[in-house]
């Protein structure tokens, strides 16, 4: 799509300037390119349908930035970019991932050393190149061969949240064809893991050559590696493998079983039924004395054979699960519709790109109860183009005039505010105070010590206003590992001062992670999913949120936005004045 091209542009242009110190136009360049990223639509077909007012009717895209798209579907090319880039020639997109690396270093690592790309960057600070330079040092040497490390650990592999859309697409597409009884995705895409390597997908089809045919002719796909009548592999325009196997309905709970994983879990498993005097494979639970199939139709039936209760799939990594299920001691999880409202989404008030009506009437479609708009907060995070103290009032009035429009669902006014270095929050008590929910998170001064970090954290939880600690590791999948704290100190403050803990719901965070979900289910802390969401589009991301709390064994009822309104605001020290 035109639309992912032209928001890569947009955003290595917001970067240049943002290094550059132009004020305003890196916001402006970055939230045109959450919207193109956003689009359902091809942003061509926009054009092609309304002209040059159709672009300027998506969210933050006035003529300027239409005048650019426009002239990318007509040539191919932005000038813009093509100057900006001639006197950068920087590979952005890979450097700046280098979670010590921001634009401005990127620049002066260019400038200094000529380094242009990843590869160009490793070679340089494994020769103790970049110490010497002014502004970096031996210790952000370090940092950086840690980051291309961690970065090359999740190479070859797609964020959950970034595959997702294409293989609903598929997999919609494979529903809605008539030779086919039954379709599934297995994998690590089914166990929602936190990234994936490729997809997997099992079908019944009594017409199998006909369904590759129709398989490989996707919009999906890019080229086709293998084609038979059992398994075909394509290579998808997204960047990954996808398989797809046919298999008989005799047999297809097997292999939804074997397929699904993990490779520890299946192991664990074989081992238990060779104890039973069973052998199991993709074909079936089968008798090892007379070779007949015990069960193979549905995974609940090999589960029951084996004397245990069925494991959802998201469980399935043998860390525990398999004991619990011989014990019948399995929890029932949360469900994906559970979800009563979204707590964490931010608006065209902050770095959103849509008005919090616009968000209104898109949860309320969704079947939310309430929402809560939780902008930046200016003073700790400039960056953002957060609220200042005076926007908090003519923010207020603007959700009281959306709650009197849109009926069935109640707008709550937040704020995603800062926790500073000390541990004080960057809003004063006073507006605090009159805000129906105060999220709080860590944006800034990542490598504090252990010790100092708790402190930190746990001075925020204190303060008597703050409702919910965001992203609570602050952690980026495969740019920054999350900072150190002491977790089980902090988790036993926020039990005590009734402050919920986070999932975040974004792709490149889901934090907490399954990890540390279980241990504060274990402490029996509540916690909230929140989707960070910076645009209507992206408040599907719920579903992976409640992915992660899956795998970290959560139930609907240690999560807090699984109640409605009016039991939330008992369980959770929200102000009411808004509630009514």
């Amino acid at each position: 799509m035109n639309n992912l091209k032209i928001a890569k542009m947009f955003r290595e242009i917001a970067l240049i300037l943002e290094s550059e110190n132009v004020k305003w136009k890196p916001r402006a360049y970055n939230r045109a390119a959450i919207t193109l990223e956003s689009l359902d639509e091809d942003v061509s077909d926009i054009y092609k349908r309304e002209g040059e007012k159709g672009l300027t009717r998506l969210p933050g895209i006035g003529k300027d930035l239409a005048a650019k798209i426009i002239e990318f579907m007509k040539t191919g090319k932005i000038k813009h970019y093509e100057k900006l880039k001639k006197e950068y020639p920087i590979d952005f997109d890979s450097l700046t991932s280098i979670s010590s690396v921001g634009p401005k270093k990127a620049i002066k690592l260019y400038k200094r050393l000529g380094i242009k790309t990843l590869d160009e960057l490793k070679e340089a600070a494994e020769k103790g190149k970049i110490r010497k330079l002014e502004g970096f040092g031996e210790q952000s040497e370090r940092e950086i061969l840690k980051g291309i490390e961690l970065l090359n650990k999740t190479r070859g592999r797609l964020l959950l949240g970034d595959v997702f859309p294409t293989v609903d697409k598929i997999l919609s597409q494979l529903r809605s064809n008539k030779d086919i009884a039954k379709v599934n995705v297995v994998g690590s895409f089914r166990r929602m893991k936190e990234t994936v390597g490729d997809i997997d997908i099992l079908v019944v089809s009594k017409k199998p050559k006909r369904i590759m045919d129709f398989f490989v002719r996707m919009p999906e796909v890019k080229g086709v590696q293998v084609k038979g009548l059992k398994k075909t592999t394509v290579y998808l325009k997204i960047g990954i493998d996808c398989d797809l196997r046919v298999f008989d309905i005799k047999n297809y709970g097997s292999g939804m079983l074997y397929f699904t994983g993990s490779k520890q879990h299946n192991i664990k498993l074989r081992k238990i039924a060779i104890s039973k005097g069973y052998k199991l494979n993709e074909y079936g639970l089968i008798d090892r004395r007379t070779d007949n199939v015990v069960a193979s139709r549905t995974e609940e039936s090999i589960y029951r054979s084996l004397g245990m209760d069925y494991i959802p799939p998201e469980m399935r990594e043998n860390e525990g699960e398999i004991d619990l299920a011989l014990k019948h001691r399995i929890p029932k999880l949360i469900g994906y519709d559970d979800i009563r409202g979204d707590l964490h989404v931010h608006s065209n008030w902050s770095d959103g790109s849509d008005s919090i009506e616009e968000i209104a009437v898109k949860a309320k479609g969704m079947g939310y109860e309430y929402i809560a708009i939780t902008d930046h907060s200016v003073k700790g995070l400039p960056v953002s183009g957060g609220l200042k103290p005076s926007d908090f009032k003519k923010q207020k009035r603007e959700i009281d005039l959306v709650n009197s429009k849109v009926k069935g669902i109640k707008v709550l006014q937040g704020v995603e505010a800062n926790i500073m270095p000390d541990g004080s929050i960057d809003v004063s008590d006073r507006i605090l105070s009159e805000l129906d929910i105060v999220s709080a998170g860590v944006h800034s001064r990542f490598k504090m010590s252990k010790k100092d970090m708790t402190k930190r954290m746990i001075k925020a939880i204190e303060n008597e206003y703050v409702n919910i600690i965001v992203h609570p590791f602050g952690r980026v999948i495969g740019i920054r590992e999350g900072y150190d704290f002491d977790f089980d100190r902090v988790l036993d403050v926020a039990k005590d001062n009734n402050v919920i803990l986070e999932i975040n719901a974004f792709p490149n965070r889901l934090d907490l992670s399954p990890y540390y979900v279980r241990k504060a289910i274990d402490k029996k802390q509540k916690l909230v999913i929140g989707t960070d969401s910076h645009s209507t589009e992206q408040l599907w991301h719920m579903k992976i949120g409640i992915g992660t709390a899956r795998r970290g064994w959560a139930r609907k009822s240690d999560i807090v936005n699984t109640m409605g309104l009016k039991k939330l605001k008992q369980m959770i020290k929200l102000n009411t004045r808004n509630m009514c």
